[in-house]
């Protein structure tokens, strides 16, 4: 139990942004009107969630040198791989949950607008979040890696990454689906990479599915 407790508390310090965004989506969730469905709190307490979170993500990209993004990245242990899990679990079931909210959509006309806008949220919110957690998983494995056997190599010779690095290769992935200039080094490194290139692909499938049938409600409506 202590050991438990002393790993909870470690992801609390070493990820204090990624913690408080679960408690406050957690608390929104019991705050929200009781007559609203199941699936439209959930949906919407992730978002109060996800995009604090996103916004914390962003600064910290901008203002943090590759100095400082060693530091981070150092302090993380193995533990970084099951939050990937969870995390990136939760944001595909919020695509599941979005399906069943987008069937209510289509039989109460009067609460379309609001369900199509949580849906469009949701889906950018939980598809940038899933590029966030990699941009700080391959920051990890990079800086947590030999300097004789680095995984990722860098254009130009750049041997310092900063979190801007780290998401232009998390993105690209997310995007395209295949890496860009950045070369991946390793087998560890590519079973991350294949494992995110999987992930993104069926979750751009499911984008581009819910986007038709948004369109087709919004078409029907007329």
């Amino acid at each position: 139990m202590s050991s438990l407790v002393a790993r909870f508390r470690q992801v609390g310090l070493h990820r204090p942004r990624l913690i408080a965004a679960t408690v406050a989506g957690a608390i929104s969730f019991f705050l929200l009107p009781k007559d609203w469905t199941f699936t439209a709190r959930v949906l919407v307490a992730w978002n109060l969630g996800v995009w604090p979170y996103l916004a914390a993500f962003a600064w910290l990209t901008m203002r943090t040198s590759a100095e400082g993004v060693r530091g981070i990245a150092k302090q993380e242990d193995a533990s970084s791989v099951g939050l990937m899990v969870v995390m990136c679990g939760a944001a595909i079931l919020s695509l599941a949950a979005i399906v069943a909210e987008l069937g209510r959509a289509n039989d109460s006309p009067d609460s379309a607008p609001f369900i199509y806008a949580i849906t469009a949220l949701t889906v950018v919110g939980s598809w940038l979040l899933i590029g966030a957690l990699y941009t700080f998983h391959y920051a990890h494995l990079y800086y947590s890696s030999p300097a004789h056997r680095l995984p990722l190599e860098f254009p130009e010779g750049l041997k310092s990454p900063s979190y801007v690095d780290f998401m232009y290769f998390a993105l690209t992935i997310s995007v395209a689906v295949q890496t860009s200039d950045v070369s991946v080094r390793t087998t560890a490194m590519r079973a991350t990479v294949m494992v995110q290139s999987v992930l993104c692909f069926f979750f751009n499938l499911a984008i581009l599915g819910l986007s038709i049938n948004m369109a087709a409600g919004f078409a029907g409506g007329r």
